[in-house]
């Protein structure tokens, strides 16, 4: 797959990489599935045969992450207020709602600051954070922080392993596994420890 996209995007001009790359890091928070992490190493692999520049690369890949992320903030916020606060949707419970905005208002700098550290969460982080009515500002510090530091490190890895793609592709792959199994075992005992409370509770 990846010497696939590598193929296909070496094939544009420099401006058509470089709004590929901007591209794909704004889609990705709106389609989680796809490629932007491996179309960022990509672009650290063009930057190290001087076909790009590192400063425009890591500027649009980062910008076009936050505009992401603040894309699905802004629809989480928009949809608490038009709808979810309605109690016309029978399958939410606004008391759930309220227990998660707490608990995202209370943490929520905290997850917004690694958002891109966690993948297949970004999107849901972004909505949350719209949905629990964070403050924006530092929401875009923020998560401008976490993009900048995530795609320094991965384009930092398609420069110096860029010939050797197979060792990137397979380094993302682990790290995705082991962020993604940490992430569910964390929600699994947020989950078990909620219902253990409620049953002690009742009795």
């Amino acid at each position: 797959m990846f010497e696939g996209i590598l193929g296909e995007i070496t094939k544009l001009s420099p401006l058509g990489i470089y709004l590929a790359l901007f591209f794909f890091s704004y889609i990705e928070n709106i389609f989680p599935p796809s490629p932007s992490d491996m179309v960022v190493v990509i672009g650290g692999t063009l930057i190290g045969t001087g076909a790009i520049s590192l400063m425009p690369t890591l500027f649009l890949t980062t910008i076009g992450s936050v505009a992401g992320f603040m894309t699905l903030y802004y629809l989480g916020s928009k949809l608490d207020k038009k709808v979810l606060r309605t109690k016309n949707i029978k399958f939410i419970s606004m008391n759930a709602l309220d227990k998660v905005e707490k608990w995202f208002i209370q943490y929520g700098n905290w997850i917004i600051a690694i958002n891109r550290f966690l993948p297949g969460t970004r999107s849901v982080v972004s909505f949350f954070a719209g949905l629990s009515e964070v403050d924006p500002k530092m929401t875009i510090i923020l998560s401008t922080a976490s993009a900048l530091l995530w795609n320094s490190l991965i384009l930092a890895l398609g420069i110096v392993f860029g010939k050797n793609v197979q060792l990137v592709d397979h380094f993302l792959n682990t790290y995705s596994n082991i962020a993604c199994a940490i992430t569910i075992t964390i929600v699994l005992f947020v989950i078990i420890k909620y219902f253990y409370k409620k049953i002690s509770t009742k009795r």
